[in-house]
């Protein structure tokens, strides 16, 4: 003789919607998960590892003020191309100040050359 089941089926058509209803609360609210891991000898601290997990919609999140994904260059285009531009622009001031030193050594030359000649013509 068996014995019926008392467990649920576990993926039975009701779990589907109250599952749909729990993430489209988790993500509109928001949650947060947070921990901490030390690992001690003798009462000296060796390693702390603080772990923070927030799930939330984007919209929530930013309207937390969570929004470090828009500045990361590996995760944003945008991010991506001011970065570009940044770097793009202090290349350029570089390669100005570059140019600057070398025309000042240039006409440093010159006149030395120039100073030189103008010795030579002089000397007998």
């Amino acid at each position: 003789m068996s014995m019926p089941s008392r467990m649920p089926d576990p993926y039975g058509p009701s779990s589907g919607s109250n599952l749909a209803d729990i993430l489209e609360r988790v993500l509109d609210k928001g949650i947060v998960i947070a921990g901490d891991i030390r690992i001690n000898l003798l009462d000296i601290e060796l390693l702390t590892v603080k772990l923070r997990l927030i799930v939330a919609s984007v919209d929530k999140a930013k309207e937390m003020g969570i929004d470090w994904w828009e500045t990361d260059p590996a995760l944003s285009s945008r991010a991506r191309r001011d970065e570009l531009a940044r770097e793009n622009a202090e290349l350029r001031e570089r390669l100005a100040r570059l140019d600057q030193l070398e025309a000042g050594r240039t006409e440093r030359a010159d006149k030395a050359e120039e100073t030189e000649t103008a010795e030579k013509k002089e000397a007998p």
